[in-house]
Parts: C-alpha cells; sequence; structure tokens
C-alpha cells in the first residue's frame, strides 16, 4: 500500500531533487520541504493546541474567532501534513456553515477533500471488496506465521491497526467534509451547485461509516433534488436564451430586423434546428 503523503521523503533524495530542478520547478520544491523530525513534531503540537483553543470558541459559538484560531492553527502546522490540514479546512468549512457563508464552506470542504484524496485516494466499491480481500489475505498470513519470531509478528499485527485505523479516520473526515459540502452547495442553489450537491449526496450513500441522522439527510437529498436540479437547469435555459436573444436583437435592430423574423423548427430526424426567415 502506498504511504500516506504526511510521511517524511528520504532527506538524501530531496536534495537531490533540489540540486538538478531548474528554476522552474521552484515551488514544486518548496512544497517537498521538509521539516527535521523533531521540528516537525514540535509544530503539530503546537498546531494541535491552538485547535483545542478553536475547538472551544466554536463550541461557545464564537465562529468568526474560531476561524481565526483555526487560520493560526493551519499556519502553525507543517503544510505536508494533509491529514492534520485536512481535520483544519473540515472543522473551518463548519464555521462558515453555522455563519451560512455558503460559498466559504464550499471551497473550506474541498480543500479538506483534496487533502484526503493525497492520503488515502477515494475507492469506488469494487475497488473496496478487492482492498477487503487483499487485507483479510495479509491477516491470514499474519495468522499462519509459526511464532518462532513474535517481535515481527507483533509489528505486522500493529502495522495492520495502524492502516485500519487510518482509513477510517480519513473516511470519517471525509464524510463530514461530503455533508457539509453538500448542504452548503445546496443551499447556494443554481444548476451546477445542486448538481454538484447530488454528486457529494451520491458518494455519501456508497460510505458505510454514515451516522444514522446523517444517512437520512443524504437520502432525503437524493429525493428532493433531482426536481431541484431540472427546475434550476429549465430557469437558467430560459434565463440565457433571453440574454441572447436580447443580444442578437441589438445586432439586427439596425437593419429592420429583430429576432422574431427568425423562426427555428426541430427536424425529427436529426434532432438539429433549421431556421427559417419570416418578413
Amino acid at each position: 500500500m502506498t504511504a500516506p503523503s504526511q510521511f517524511p521523503r528520504n532527506p538524501e533524495n530531496e536534495a537531490h531533487k533540489n540540486t538538478t530542478a531548474d528554476s522552474d520547478n521552484e515551488g514544486d520544491i518548496f512544497h517537498d520541504a521538509r521539516f527535521p523530525a523533531d521540528e516537525e513534531a514540535r509544530l503539530l503540537e503546537e498546531s494541535k493546541s491552538i485547535k483545542l483553543e478553536a475547538n472551544k470558541l466554536f463550541t461557545s459559538a464564537c465562529y468568526d474567532q474560531a476561524i481565526s484560531c483555526y487560520d493560526r492553527a493551519l499556519a502553525s502546522c507543517p503544510n505536508y501534513l494533509d491529514y492534520d490540514v485536512a481535520v483544519l479546512r473540515s472543522n473551518i468549512s463548519a464555521c462558515y456553515l453555522k455563519l451560512e457563508d455558503w460559498k466559504a464552506a464550499v471551497d473550506a470542504a474541498t480543500t479538506c477533500i483534496d487533502c484526503l484524496d493525497r492520503v488515502i485516494p477515494p475507492s469506488t466499491q469494487g475497488d473496496e471488496q478487492k482492498e477487503k480481500g487483499a487485507e483479510s489475505k495479509q491477516d491470514d498470513a499474519v495468522v499462519e506465521l509459526s511464532g518462532e519470531n513474535e517481535e515481527a509478528e507483533q509489528a505486522e499485527l500493529d502495522r495492520l491497526r495502524k492502516i485500519d485505523e487510518q482509513k477510517r479516520d480519513v473516511q470519517r473526515i471525509r464524510a463530514k467534509a461530503l455533508m457539509r459540502r453538500a448542504r452548503a452547495k445546496t443551499e447556494l442553489g443554481g444548476w451546477g451547485n445542486l448538481q454538484g450537491a447530488e454528486e457529494d449526496y451520491k458518494a455519501l450513500a456508497s460510505m458505510d461509516n454514515l451516522p444514522v441522522e446523517d444517512r437520512k439527510v443524504v437520502q432525503k437529498g437524493l429525493r428532493e433534488l433531482p426536481a431541484k436540479i431540472n427546475a434550476a437547469r429549465e430557469k437558467e435555459t430560459a434565463e440565457m436564451m433571453g440574454k441572447l436573444k436580447e443580444l442578437g436583437n441589438g445586432i439586427l435592430k439596425p437593419f429592420g430586423l429583430s429576432t422574431d423574423n427568425f423562426k427555428f423548427t426541430q427536424d425529427p430526424k436529426t434532432g438539429g434546428y433549421n431556421m427559417n426567415f419570416q418578413s
């Protein structure tokens, strides 16, 4: 399994990369820079301490102050620790939902999901079943160890437990972020946002870790959104056609014509349109 992105890279490889990259890749080099292990641990601990302060502000309904506090936590957190950054972004999204700043809530939730995708990419149902089968085989392999090397056996068991815990944590935060983004997009309205909300709810419906109340919200959204999407599409299409007609009339007016002089009829065989001029 691919190691999570927050695991440090080999410093020697990084040094080699930095000496061979040209100036066009300076941004990538900066992003790939890693703190020494002790400094990284100190910064992460500082970030988590500030996050606890922000959590208290959120509980006290001081949402603006909580956002500022979470931003401070982000500033302390190394930006390559994708999981920790994702948790902070998800919390920021929750604050914006409380403030009914739907656009900011969407942006924060999307950043959270992007970070989680770098930790463990989202998988389809089929892939999940394959992974479960593979993990089952790994578990069997551990059980079949002879016991002659108990230390190695315990290390393998610990490794598998950490993988499972990481997957559960990522899925839990991903579900929260999807729920928050879906709600914010629904509140924003509009054809594109409503379609995005439906896609998020569909992704949530395939998850098996949702609380009962969240699953009810997902099912309700999937029932109600199709009609809202159709209505928004028809409204936006009508508005677009109205603007096009207004533009066309402005172009045709000097010639004593208007768009009413042109009639469009659909060809039932091809589905295309024919234009006829009417004086």
